[in-house]
Formats: structure tokens, C-alpha cells, sequence
């Protein structure tokens, strides 16, 4: 593509920056700050309560009110906030997640047998008169995993035909309720409803089409399914529900949000409610420089009135929030009670079951311990309800009480009075979780580090609430803090990148305290395979740890160094993971990562050693770093085929980029020994990595930049892993291989970015600001970078930021809600570092 075509692309989508910006603002949508330190861009999701992998909910689009609030992983975990203002009713928070009533059970809440065949079928075997009386009768689900088959599915494809009768058949929401892998048709009584091409680890509620509808009969139905495997995974399970109507609706009018601001630690968002202006500010303090305060599960939720005629005005405000934020699916059994504590009035709610630590792995909610809603009791109600009463008690009845408490559908209510106000009043709604254990590690539960605190979630709640002005404080002046210093390392959008990375790289963690005293804070691999304390995700996310708080970084390493010390892992290099999520008792992914893996763990231990300014952690470890060091020298120059962190770009041998990670990795270790006072150590291993740079610049070349792999010429791809050279003063690489780099990167960049290397146009956000920040100057940074905000911004995949997206049109590729983009922060490490040299 020409200059001059490049150049006009750009000026056109900096036009329609301007005109998103305007039309944006004028719909009431605005993204634009109210404060200095919120981001000035629209987030592709706003983050309400982010504490962990399991106590993490969003609002999944630009109006807090036009939709339910879900959990990181798309499942409904339902906020809902009504203001009554003068006798009419807002709502400002969330959408009700729709309430079913089953008419065919799916398994997950009673057994079921239909007829299927794995032998491929023609003709129409899914209408309701076919003759499958040669079918084979089976139990659902199906199934290739065998600790939750009732039917084993191990062949390509399975035909399922359920026969069914209804009582009535003039229903106007009818729903297939679905969970499948991997892709599939659906047919009501021969009527097609369904196709779809991928796989869905959570039940999905299909709706029948206006002709199938009319097809229902009360006797001999036929729900028919065809499903194929096309990845690993198989899975089928159905059932038919009806929707029902939650009484108390009617009146309520969904409100004019005028505004959201995100900063750091909170989001907040503006409504007006008739005579009043309403205000909703979602406070998860992750303050990680105050391990005590960060690691209280506890979100504020302050809601403020103020008059905006200078009239008075009657207000209460009501807060709903589902049990099944303590639920993994919503046919699970809950416990719920209602009581005071310290004058706090309280709701708890969670599972029957509580098993606790028995499930593991990507797509699920945690079952086990307690969800908390708390308010100050001074002119507050609470009330528990099903689902379809649970406005009863603030549009009618206020003295309602269910007589008896249902065992699912449960909503937590909350109602606080606000009198009438002539100025301004607020209300404050705690919103916490208490695991009680955390992670199964290495056999051992461990409990979340808050109960260092206190043992009691209750007294917990207390102190969080006689903390709250204090906090709010300590958040307005880190949020300002993290804001500025991100402005004054990259720009204003490079600020907003860092502003909305914040919050989802700390909450995809989980802080505990190791049998041995140490910090483990552990990463779940979200939406990409679930594993634990994954070390090619560490490294990624660690420029946030290593600015503010690097004893955090040692937690994400602890857990590594113990599985290899401890003789568990036997290998030469360090293992990838620790597990699945939220078992940590050995590596489960199928695959090692020798040089990458090793790589990552030298590089990020000196990087710990350069925060802090001395190598005593490095020591603790010496004979592990000489292991994989020496491991390096032999195998990590000229890597054979193997995968790397990228590992969804498939095997590569002789990857250059990964060559660079072995060689600063080597450089990292001579560092650490010089800083440890063994000098002939040092020089020996930083003798060998400027050797080996200086071969590899030989052997990489390809004119004017260097290749994606030893003598594949005519490829390239991003060399990040040089960003290390400056940020720990290895100089080892000479300066015009990051030169060089840089200017070819330029003339790569599609319109949202530069691809991740030349075999296709997808690109990892993280790693482009990381390539970014190898720039010499602030205009070729802001070149790389800025595609990314444009990312952000316009990516059409309203979920928590994506990692991997697709550079020519924004979409989502892959991975939602991962720790990596703790990466953006890279930037602000590599001047920080600057500064303190």
C-alpha cells in the first residue's frame, strides 16, 4: 500500500474517532472523563467488581442499564438497581436474567434417556415420524470425559432424538436450552432453529422460531440434534424451557446514563432520574502497593442523589443481586439468610452442595463459599426472593418476606431510603465474597490471604466499611498517580490503555500464602485453557507487578521455583503451569515450553533484582537459575521446533524471537551473578549472550529487518523480547537491530495494528506495545501504540479487552480477561527504570 493510501486510511479513521466521539455523546453514551485520570475511551467492557478469577463481574457494553451484568466468562451474575424518585421508578443498574420454567429437563437438574446413533444419517431422521426404533437408548450427557459422562462420545458425530409432550402448546417463549461441543443443528418436530459452528461450555438458551412455534402438538414432539466434533472436547446435553414474566416491571423506566468514567480502581457512571442527577460508582480498591487492603474481597457500590432543580425529592434506591453469583450454573441449590453484624445489615447466600475445590478448569463460576451484600442498617430493608418476587418488596409490600426461601433463583434485595433530599444523599453497598479455601496446592487447601486479617468475612465487612473514607482517598490519589505517570511515559492514550489493563491484570490472580510463608499469587489462564500460575503468562503481565509492587511478581515465581526444588518437576527447564485452576498440584497443559519457559523465569528474576536493587532473591534460587541458565547455553541459541508462548501460531523451529529471549535470558543470569559477587560467573554468561547476539544479528538478517525464523527469508515478525536489553541495562544486542526492527514494523501496521509476525494478520496487543516501546522516539511509539486504543475503542466484541484480535478489523480472534495486558504497562517500567538509573 502507497504512503499516501496509508496516510488517508488514517486520517480516516481519525475522523471517525472524532465522529464516534460526538455521536457517542450525543446518545447520552459518552465515555468522555469527568475527572482527569478516567480514560477517554470507550472500553470494551467496564469492570464493576474485579477482585479474582472467580469474583469478577462486568458490564458487557456502553449503558450500565441496557444489560444483565455477567461474569468475566459471558455468564449472567445479575446486578440490578432501581431508583424511585417522587413515586416513579429508574432503573440505572443492569437488566433481570430472564427466569425459565423447565418443561424438558436438561441433566443438570434430572435425569433423561433419548435414542441416538453415531452412524451418519440421511434423509430426514430429525422429523417427528421417522423411524429410529434401531437407535441405541443412552443417558445424557454425552460425552468424552469420563468422570461426568452418563453416554461415553468418542466417534466424529452423534444423531439425538427426544421424544416430548406438553401440557400446552400456545407458549410465546419457548427455548431450546443447550450446552454442545463442538458444532450443531437443532430441530423442533423437523423445523430447523439452529445451526451453529463452534462450541458452548455453559448452557445457551435457543429460542424456537415462529414456525416451529406452530408446529408444537401436545403428544409425540421431537426435539432433534446433530452434533460433530471438530477439536478436542465432546459434549451434548438439551432440554425446553418456557420464559416467565417477573411481576413489577411495568413501571419501570430505564433511565438516561449521561456519562461513565473509568479510572484505575473504580468505575462510574451519571443518570438522570426526574428532579434528580444519579450517580452509581463501582470502587474495587486494588490498591497492590497494601496487600491488606487489596486483598479484601469487598467492592463499594455508592450511590448518589442530588437534586438538579433545586426542589426536593423522595428517594430510595434498590439493589437486587442474584444468588447465582455463588453458583456455577443456576440449577445448583442455594442457602440464603439475612441478619446484622456490627450494624451492618447483611445477605449471604451460597450453594447447598458447597464443594468446595471440586471442579477445575476454564469456563466455570466458583460453587463453594459465600456472597455478601451489606449495608449500613440506618433507613435500610433486605429481603431474600425468588427471582419473580423480588420487586415486591419495594414497589409494594415494604414488610415483604418470602414465608418460604426457594432453593434456587434467589435474589439478595436491598433497599435504602434517602428521605427526601433538597442537596444530595448517597447510599453505600458493600458487595464481598469469602472462598473460605482458595487453591487445592500441592494437596494442601490454602485460604485467601484476607484471612491474615481476620478469620470472620463479617468482621472483614466491618472494617471495610469504617475504612471506606480513608480508602476512597487512597484510590482518587493512586487512580491520579497511575494516570499521570502513564500520560508522562506515553501519551494520553497510552494512559487510557493502562487505565482499563489495570483492574482485569490484577483480578485474573488470586493472592494466598504458601505452607511456607511465602506469597503465591497465582494466575488463572482465563478463556484460553484455565491453567494455574501459568509462567508464559506471568511474564507478560509483569511490568504492572515490577512498578508497583514486585513482591507480587515473587509470588507469581514462588510457586514454579517450589514444583522444581521440591523434586515434583524433574526437567531442566521450568514447567508451564501448576495445574488447572484452582488445583495446583502439577502441570497439566500437554505440552512443555523448555526454551520459552526458562527464558521467562530468568529474565523476570532479574527484573526483580533490578526493582529492588540487589540479587537476594536470585540467591535463594541459584542452583534452579544455573539449571535452566546452563539449560539455555546448550538449547536456547537455535531453538528446535517447539512452541512458545504464542503456541496458538503453532510449532516453529528456529524461532528468531524466541532465540532472543534465550540469549537476554543468559545475559539476565550473568547479571545476577556479577550483582551476587561472582564475577567470573557473570562474565562468562554475558560473554556468551554479546556472542551470541552478534550471531544471531548474522544469521537473522533479510536486508532491512530480520526474519520469524533461522533462514526462512522473506518472513519477520516482532522481536519483543529485545525490550529487555534497555530495561535492564544488559546492552548485549547492538543498537541498530532494535533500529532496524522499528522502521520495518512501520511499514507493516494494518489499521488496527501491527500483525503479530507474517504468517497471518491477527496480532497480540500486549506484545505490540511491548515492540512499541523498543522505539527510540515518542512519534514512532505513539505509531505502534496508538492502533491498539483503536482497538479498544471500536472492537465490536463487547467482552473484557481480548489479547488477540484481528489487526484489519478489530474483532476478537481469541482470550478475553487474561492477565497479560498487564503487559501495556511495559512502557512506564522501561522509564521508571531509566529514571532510576
Amino acid at each position: 500500500m502507497t504512503t499516501y493510501f496509508r496516510y488517508l486510511i488514517q486520517l480516516l479513521i481519525s475522523l471517525q474517532v472524532f465522529t464516534a466521539c460526538v455521536s457517542v455523546k450525543d446518545n447520552e453514551q459518552s465515555a468522555i472523563a469527568s475527572t482527569d485520570n478516567s480514560a477517554q475511551l470507550r472500553a470494551p467492557a467496564y469492570p464493576l467488581v474485579t477482585h479474582n478469577p472467580n469474583f469478577s463481574i462486568w458490564s458487557m457494553g456502553d449503558k450500565l442499564n441496557a444489560s444483565s451484568t455477567k461474569h468475566w466468562t459471558e455468564q449472567d451474575q445479575s446486578l440490578v438497581g432501581i431508583a424511585e424518585v417522587d413515586g416513579e421508578l429508574y432503573r440505572f443498574l443492569g437488566m433481570e436474567s430472564k427466569v425459565y420454567k423447565t418443561l424438558l429437563p436438561a441433566s443438570d437438574e434430572q435425569s433423561y434417556k433419548v435414542l441416538y446413533t453415531e452412524e451418519k444419517q440421511k434423509g430426514d431422521w430429525f422429523k417427528a415420524n421417522y423411524d429410529a426404533s434401531n437407535w441405541k437408548t443412552g443417558e445424557a450427557p454425552f460425552t468424552d470425559d469420563r468422570s461426568e459422562a452418563k453416554t461415553i462420545w468418542e466417534s466424529d458425530e452423534l444423531f439425538y432424538r427426544r421424544s416430548f409432550d406438553l401440557e400446552q402448546i400456545d407458549v410465546e417463549k419457548l427455548y431450546v436450552k443447550l450446552r454442545h461441543d463442538d458444532d450443531v443443528k437443532v430441530y423442533i418436530n423437523g423445523i430447523e432453529i439452529y445451526d451453529f459452528k463452534g462450541w458452548q461450555h455453559s448452557f445457551k438458551y435457543i429460542p424456537l422460531n415462529d414456525e416451529a412455534l406452530r408446529s408444537l402438538r401436545k403428544k409425540e414432539n421431537i426435539l432433534a440434534i446433530h452434533i460433530k466434533n471438530t477439536a478436542g472436547g465432546r459434549w451434548l446435553d438439551a432440554g425446553l424451557v418456557k420464559e416467565v414474566k417477573i411481576p413489577g416491571l411495568d413501571g419501570v423506566k430505564t433511565t438516561k446514563q449521561t456519562n461513565v468514567s473509568l479510572t484505575a480502581n473504580q468505575t462510574s457512571y451519571s443518570f438522570i432520574c426526574g428532579g434528580t442527577d444519579l450517580t452509581a460508582t463501582f470502587t474495587s480498591p486494588l490498591l497492590i502497593e497494601d496487600l491488606k487492603i487489596y486483598a479484601r474481597p469487598v467492592t463499594y457500590l455508592t450511590v448518589n442523589a442530588v437534586s438538579n432543580d433545586g426542589k426536593k425529592h423522595k428517594v430510595r434506591v434498590y439493589l437486587g443481586a442474584s444468588g447465582n453469583i455463588a453458583a456455577n450454573t443456576p440449577s445448583q441449590k442455594l442457602t440464603a439468610r439475612k441478619y446484622v453484624h456490627d450494624g451492618l445489615l447483611t445477605l449471604k447466600v451460597g450453594t447447598t452442595d458447597q464443594p468446595v475445590l471440586e471442579k477445575k478448569g476454564d469456563d466455570l463460576r466458583v460453587d463453594w463459599g459465600h456472597f455478601y451484600v451489606a449495608s449500613p442498617s440506618q433507613n435500610v430493608i433486605q429481603y431474600i426472593s425468588d427471582s419473580k418476587k423480588s420487586l415486591i418488596g419495594f414497589v409494594g409490600d415494604t414488610s415483604f418476606e418470602s414465608d418460604v426461601i426457594p432453593e434456587t433463583g434467589l435474589i439478595m434485595n436491598t433497599i435504602a431510603d434517602l428521605g427526601e433530599i433538597e442537596s444530595s444523599a448517597d447510599c453505600i453497598f458493600l458487595l464481598g465474597y469469602d472462598e473460605g479455601e482458595s487453591v487445592n496446592y500441592f494437596g494442601q487447601s490454602l485460604k485467601p490471604w484476607h484471612k491474615k486479617e481476620t478469620a470472620s468475612f463479617d468482621q472483614l465487612l466491618s472494617h471495610a466499611y469504617a475504612d471506606y473514607g480513608d480508602v476512597m482517598d487512597r484510590v482518587k490519589t493512586f487512580d491520579t498517580k497511575l494516570y499521570n505517570d502513564a500520560l508522562e511515559a506515553g501519551g494520553k492514550k497510552y494512559a487510557d490503555l493502562c487505565v482499563i489493563a489495570y483492574r482485569q491484570a490484577i483480578a485474573a490472580h488470586v493472592l494466598v500464602e504458601s505452607p511456607k510463608g511465602e506469597i503465591l499469587f497465582l494466575s488463572k489462564e482465563n478463556n484460553s485453557n484455565g491453567s494455574i500460575n501459568t509462567v508464559d503468562v506471568t511474564y507478560p503481565s509483569a511490568p504492572l507487578f515490577l512498578v508497583y509492587n514486585p513482591d507480587l511478581l515473587k509470588g507469581m515465581l514462588n510457586g514454579i521455583f517450589e514444583y522444581s526444588e521440591s523434586g515434583r518437576w524433574k526437567k531442566p527447564f521450568p514447567a508451564h503451569d501448576l495445574g488447572t485452576y484452582p488445583i495446583a498440584t502439577g502441570q497439566t497443559y500437554g505440552e512443555d515450553m523448555p526454551v520459552e519457559e526458562a527464558g521467562n523465569m530468568l529474565i523476570l528474576t532479574a527484573a526483580i533484582a533490578k526493582e529492588e536493587g540487589n540479587a537476594d532473591y536470585a540467591n535463594k534460587h541459584w542452583n534452579t537459575l544455573t539449571i535452566w541458565a546452563d539449560y539455555l547455553m546448550k538449547s536456547g541459541f537455535d531453538p528446535a521446533n517447539q512452541l512458545s508462548t504464542d503456541d496458538f501460531a503453532g510449532h516453529l523451529a528456529r524461532n528468531a524471537n524466541l532465540s532472543v529471549k534465550a540469549i537476554m535470558a543468559i545475559a539476565s543470569y550473568g547479571k545476577l551473578a556479577s550483582m551476587l559477587g561472582k564475577s567470573d560467573i557473570g562474565d562468562k554468561y554475558l560473554r556468551a549472550a554479546k556472542d551470541m547476539a552478534l550471531k544471531w544479528k548474522a544469521i537473522a538478517a533479510d536486508g532491512d529487518h530480520y526474519v520469524l525464523a533461522f533462514e526462512s527469508d522473506d518472513t519477520w515478525s516482532q522481536k519483543y523480547n529485545l525490550v529487555w536489553d534497555d530495561i535492564l541495562n544488559l546492552n548485549i544486542f547492538p543498537e541498530e537491530v532494535q533500529q532496524t526492527e522499528v522502521a520495518y514494523y512501520l511499514t507493516k501496521q494494518e489499521d488496527y495494528g501491527l500483525p503479530l509476525d507474517s504468517r497471518k494478520t491477527y496480532t497480540k496487543s500486549d506484545w505490540v506495545l511491548w515492540t512499541a516501546t523498543l522505539a527510540e522516539n515518542p512519534e514512532d511509539f505513539n505509531k505502534l501504540m496508538t492502533p491498539m486504543w483503536n482497538f479498544a475503542n471500536y472492537t465490536p466484541d463487547r467482552v473484557p479487552l481480548s489479547d488477540w484480535h484481528e489487526t484489519t478489523n478489530s474483532r476478537k480472534v481469541g482470550f478475553k480477561a487474561r492477565s497479560v495486558v498487564g503487559g501495556y504497562f511495559i512502557k512506564m517500567l522501561k522509564e521508571q527504570t531509566t529514571t532510576k538509573s
